[in-house]
């Protein structure tokens, strides 16, 4: 008995290092997905609007690198940034240079976790069995949030991070408003709630994790379309099933695309990068959308 057990043994050991070897592959096989979305006035020009999500950026990834700088061959009218875009400090400037083709673009941001501090390396087990990633118990190392900030309003693009705004974009004027992140508590919707800017062509909630105390608040005050990350678009993912985690409270089915919350619709972004610690996708290649808006027939 022992050979036809070591077989199988040495069998499911060699898919699961072919699995592994080509996860760490896929992950850099980066993509654009393109959706539409019948959301504006009758009679509007579409919008293209680029979702740029989850980046998180090593300055050795040349090829995520040179990904980032086709980025503006897409020819967007909008950019949207939810956020978790380095995972080292030196990242902020190469990440600037790759999106410099973008500069002048309007666009819109809110940060995540991998905004404000490294990651730390956590047991993928845990987020199999908890649902969900948490801070670790040491402290975190600080990266420089405020010069990516800063950066990025230098590109033209306005902080949502606690924030409203209203932009006038291919004649639209779209009132956004965003969240700082769930995904560490710091989201406090009050500074941003309330209803929908009847005035306003387009009402636009922005955050990173899509946890539904957020998505909840911005469909009862009536936004159109809500921007979310953080999922990964559940990174590994069983091939004919789909994702086994959302790493927050949102469901499986809506992992990543678009879908509804209520009357609001909601795009989630698989988004382009993984933790250093994982950096293996599997059945789910790193993304970004562009996301084209059309006219709401009559």
């Amino acid at each position: 008995m022992r050979r036809p057990v070591a077989t199988a043994a040495g069998a499911v050991a060699a898919v699961g290092a072919a699995c592994f070897g080509w996860g760490l592959l896929e992950a850099r096989l980066f993509t654009v997905r393109e959706a539409r979305l019948p959301l504006l006035p009758q009679g509007s020009q579409d919008l293209r609007v680029l979702h740029l999500s989850d980046v998180h950026l090593l300055s050795r990834q040349a090829t995520k690198l040179e990904f980032l700088r086709s980025l503006a061959d897409l020819a967007p009218d909008l950019v949207v940034n939810t956020g978790d875009n380095i995972s080292e400090a030196g990242a902020v400037y190469p990440l600037m240079q790759a999106l410099a083709g973008l500069r002048g673009v309007p666009g819109v941001f809110v940060f995540g976790s991998n905004d404000y501090y490294a990651p730390k390396f956590k047991n993928p087990v845990c987020y199999l069995l908890d649902g969900r990633s948490h801070m670790a118990a040491a402290p975190p190392v600080e990266l420089p949030w405020r010069d990516l900030r800063d950066r990025l309003e230098g590109y033209g693009w306005v902080d949502l991070t606690g924030h409203r705004a209203t932009l006038e974009v291919d004649g639209l004027r779209i009132s956004f408003r965003g969240t700082d992140d769930a995904h560490l508590e710091k989201d406090d919707y009050a500074l941003v709630g309330g209803p929908a800017d009847e005035t306003a062509d387009l009402n636009i909630g922005v955050t990173h994790a899509p946890y539904a105390r957020i998505l909840d608040a911005m469909a009862a005050d009536g936004m159109d379309l809500i921007f979310a990350g953080h999922t990964h678009g559940g990174q590994v993912c069983v091939p004919g099933y789909g994702a086994l985690i959302t790493n927050c409270d949102l469901d499986t089915a809506r992992v990543k695309g678009l879908s509804r919350h209520g009357a609001a619709h909601l795009h989630v972004s698989g988004g382009l990068g993984t933790s250093p610690f994982a950096p293996y996708r599997f059945a789910n290649r790193p993304e970004i959308t562009l996301l084209t808006l059309t006219a709401r027939s009559a």
